[in-house]
């Protein structure tokens, strides 16, 4: 590693998604998921977790290519089953309102090559024993948090050109440059950047937009909102009234959409690495809130098997983020989502976070159902924006009020 005061900024980082991104406090519960391969990092973290006071820290490591032998060569009938102690953990942490990190760093080719419907039934085995801890993530039940590290293979991914080492050393930089690590306070830099984020959103709730209308190149979609929607911002709050940030970096407002009014077209406009694989060119077509068509130039055989996932043919986020974006500005396709949704607008297929419409954490799921949002048994963000999207806001009485003009808010 030969960038400059690499160590100091890993501290920092740490540091940081302790701090701000879940907001550890004395005798918390803390869990990380993190690669094996991001022992340097993990560690901080746990010590940065222990000095805020954690009375637990608990480290899920994940492995790349563990994951890969499972799905090849798990038996059929153990291939989409989880053993009762990966729930029983997960129990564990839900039951200890435990704050979660994860380090996002996979391959994202990963699964390349892998068979499409052994990583659909590998996936559907996990999601079942996941499923109530997945709620309380999208209940906002729990505190969480998602950040970065830069692997090995997905520097590659994003830098081909470059060497093993300098493809890593150029991933940290953009990985301390999005999240702010080289300010001198990045905690206060992410405070900041919240209130400038929350501008936005603020302006948006006061509209109470009934639709959205897209329109750019392979565009042209109307997303109905339902009533009593709530725009976010960055920072998220627990039932506790602890604050934490979702994800880091961030550049988007977003809220959820009316899962029964959406119809037309929307053209993906970056690659998305899903399940160790890579979508591109992806095109849906949407009529009464759900795909009645779709393509992808690259990955239609994945595509198809996450859409046959329950809820995944409807959507339940939509998100604003401008093209002069810090990340869309540096022109890198990172490869991940955490980095690619933060240079586009984007849309997800599957679950809607009920926080985002008011008393919606309080709702049976046949009331959220009633109240227009989504039920699923997955979220998958996609890009759909770009520097020639333009996007209005449609008021009850059919006025339409511009948000977006040639990729930035007008």
């Amino acid at each position: 590693m030969t960038l400059p005061d690499f160590e100091h900024n890993l501290v920092k980082y740490a540091d940081l998604a302790v701090e701000t991104g879940v907001e550890v406090r004395p005798g918390d519960t803390v869990y990380v998921q993190i690669d094996v391969t991001q022992a340097q990092l993990a560690h901080l973290i746990v010590a940065a977790a222990y000095k805020a006071g954690a009375a637990e820290v608990l480290v899920d490591w994940q492995d790349d290519t563990l994951k890969r032998l499972d799905i090849k060569y798990l038996a059929d009938d153990r291939l989409a089953v989880r053993p009762p102690f990966v729930a029983g953990q997960f129990d564990y942490w839900l039951a200890h309102n435990a704050k979660r990190i994860t380090v996002m760093s996979a391959n994202p080719d990963n699964l390349a090559g892998v068979s499409p419907e052994r990583v659909a039934a590998y996936n559907a085995g996990f999601q079942k024993a996941y499923s109530r801890l997945s709620n309380a993530i999208t209940t906002n039940a729990i505190s969480w948090t998602i950040i970065a590290a830069a692997g090995a293979e997905w520097a590659a991914k994003v830098f081909p050109e470059d060497d093993h080492d300098t493809a890593i050393d150029k991933l940290w930089d953009q990985i301390f440059t999005t999240t702010r690590v080289y300010t001198d306070d990045p905690n206060q830099a992410w405070r900041d950047h919240d209130a400038r984020l929350s501008t936005k959103a603020e302006w948006l709730n006061q509209y109470q937009f009934d639709a959205l209308h897209y329109e750019a190149p392979g565009t042209d979609l109307t997303v109905g909102l339902p009533q009593n929607h709530i725009w976010q911002a960055a920072d998220s709050q627990n039932p506790r009234g602890e604050t934490f940030m979702a994800n880091m970096p961030t550049e988007e407002v977003f809220t959820v959409p009316d899962a029964r009014r959406i119809n037309g077209t929307v053209a993906s406009t970056k690659p998305l690495a899903y399940s160790g694989n890579i979508l591109d060119g992806m095109h849906f077509t949407f009529k009464d809130g759900e795909v009645v068509a779709f393509s992808a130039a690259k990955g239609q055989d994945t595509l198809g098997q996450l859409l046959q996932i329950k809820g995944a043919k409807s959507l339940g986020e939509v998100s604003l983020v401008p093209d002069p974006s810090p990340i869309s500005q540096s022109g890198i396709t990172f490869f991940n989502t955490l980095f690619d949704e933060n240079a586009s607008d984007h849309m997800a297929l599957g679950q809607a976070y009920p926080f985002a419409i008011v008393g919606g954490t309080d709702m049976t799921p046949d009331e959220q159902r009633a109240a227009g949002l989504n039920i699923a048994d997955t979220h998958v963000d996609f890009m759909m924006g770009s520097a020639q999207m333009n996007i209005d806001g449609i008021t009850h009485d059919g006025q339409r009020v511009p948000i977006f003009r040639n990729g930035d808010w007008a």
